[in-house]
């Protein structure tokens, strides 16, 4: 609500006049009529608001037609409770892009949120787009044919991405890395057979995903060849991230002298759990310290090793987990005595090596931050769908990846929200899109109206501290 507007209700209450309520939709002041009556049916006391004008900073008030909607001062149905929420949490996000891509930014912007309500392919871009009021009025070119060329545009442009994953990351220094794989029946030069957790031996690509350990958010992905090994990507996409003195939490199929080697040489702090074959775990470390995680009792300790150290944790229920199943395999001979003696001494343990010289309780935390990254990679392959397969070049490959890496961070902002409210075990992001697309916009010749927030979504917009639909009344 702007200051001018505030003044205006400010000065109607002092002439006496009560029940005056003001929406703001897109750029312009409505003022409604605001009352209650009982409903018999209902059995409560329910609100009614009547539209009477609408206010201007130059004009003032100037009063409205009352009049029914016909098909002749009907202009259109839109989905305005969502595009209130999108304007809301993503100015950051429109500002690089515009500057990253001053001339590409309305379709970008458009195609990420798109995608962000659930998977649209190309052709169907534009009508998903026209349920949506644009709020910002960018009147994005969404046609197939014209987005199948900003794809290509895109792609080609490392440079304008790169700009907009600097924005995003800008405060960033502590980052979850990991490294995916998209499968793909494309003909182009990128995609490479490699190795996937599937087995399956066709064409792929490798997706490189960085995350802020801070916000949670995602912050850059990198597209690399099928073949590439995991140790390689790393080096390369910490180069191109350009978070030399940062910290990066890996997982322990990362872990080799030589990725060791070279993030000390690099400056970077990291976090590394060893594999459950590594000797590291024949160091003798005192668990003196213990911690809850989740309910869990973990037993922690640490020692120096040279220039790293070495943190190790003992989770007492995955210990007795892991004990019952070597019992059992003992008495179905499939592991021997020495077997069962061998892996009893790594039962439930987890061994991390890090440069850092912390608080084990500090380490673990970082650690555990990993479940966040394999959520945001399920919910990127989400977005991703079936497109990728079919794309016919590497720089729609790359421009499409982009796009739903964008995508991710739209949703990953209303998640974060919900985090925030502490409400997110009870809504996901896609229940609160649901609930929003229930409000809409009429537009009419002479004016719009909003329908009624329910119940329901003003408690939520409540919780969130979003404040989407400020009211405001004599």
């Amino acid at each position: 609500m702007e200051d001018w507007a505030r003044l205006w209700l400010e000065e109607q209450r002092k002439q006496g006049k009560k029940g005056l309520e003001i929406k703001k939709i897109g750029n312009h002041h409505y003022v409604y009529y605001s009352t209650t009556h009982w409903s018999k049916q209902l059995k409560k006391r329910i609100k009614s608001s009547d539209y009477i004008g609408k206010i201007d900073p130059i004009k003032g008030f100037t009063e409205g037609v009352k009049r029914s909607i016909t098909s002749k001062n009907l202009r259109g149905i839109k989905e305005y409770g969502n595009a209130v929420l999108f304007d809301h949490l993503l100015p950051d996000l429109r500002a690089c892009l515009q500057d990253a891509f001053p001339d590409e930014w309305k379709e970008i912007y458009a195609v990420a949120i798109t995608r962000a309500m659930g998977y649209t392919p190309l052709k169907r871009i534009k009508s998903s787009w026209d349920k949506i009021y644009d709020i910002q009025e960018i009147n994005p070119q969404l046609d197939a044919k014209n987005l199948s060329k900003i794809l290509k545009l895109v792609g080609s442009d490392s440079r304008a991405q790169d700009s907009v994953f600097k924005a995003l990351s800008m405060r960033d220094k502590e980052l979850v890395y990991d490294l995916s794989t998209v499968l793909t029946r494309s003909s182009i030069n990128f995609a490479e057979i490699g190795y996937n957790k599937g087995k399956v031996h066709v064409p792929q690509i490798n997706i490189a995903l960085f995350c802020s350990m801070t916000t949670g958010l995602p912050t850059m992905i990198r597209t690399l060849p099928g073949s590439v090994r995991d140790i390689k990507s790393l080096y390369n996409s910490i180069l191109e991230a350009r978070k030399e003195g940062g910290t990066v939490v890996l997982d322990r199929g990362f872990f080799s002298k030589g990725t060791i080697q070279f993030l000390l040489e690099k400056g970077m702090n990291f976090i590394l759990p060893a594999r459950r074959n590594s000797r590291l775990y024949n160091t003798g470390i005192d668990l003196s310290g213990h911690m809850f995680y989740q309910k869990r009792l973990i037993k922690c300790g640490k020692r120096k090793n040279e220039n790293i150290f070495l943190y190790l944790f003992e989770d007492q229920q995955l210990k007795l987990e892991e004990n019952t199943t070597l019992y059992r395999k003992l008495d179905e001979d499939k592991i021997d005595e020495i077997d069962l003696t061998n892996s009893q001494e790594r039962a439930g343990k987890i061994l991390i090596v890090s440069n850092l010289d912390s608080d084990p309780k500090e380490i673990f935390m970082q650690y555990k931050s990993r479940d966040r990254i394999e959520k945001l990679f399920d919910t990127y392959k989400n977005s991703l769908h079936s497109d990728i397969l079919y794309l016919q070049d590497n720089e729609s490959i790359f421009g499409h990846i982009f796009i739903s890496f964008l995508s991710l961070y739209i949703y990953s902002k209303i998640e974060q929200t919900l985090k925030r409210a502490d409400i997110l075990d009870k809504h996901s992001p896609k229940d609160v899109l649901l609930e929003l697309s229930k409000v809409y916009l009429v537009e009419l010749d002479d004016c719009n109206l909003i329908s009624e927030v329910p119940k329901k979504l003003e408690m939520l917009d409540k919780k969130m501290k979003l404040n989407l639909f400020p009211k405001a009344r004599s």
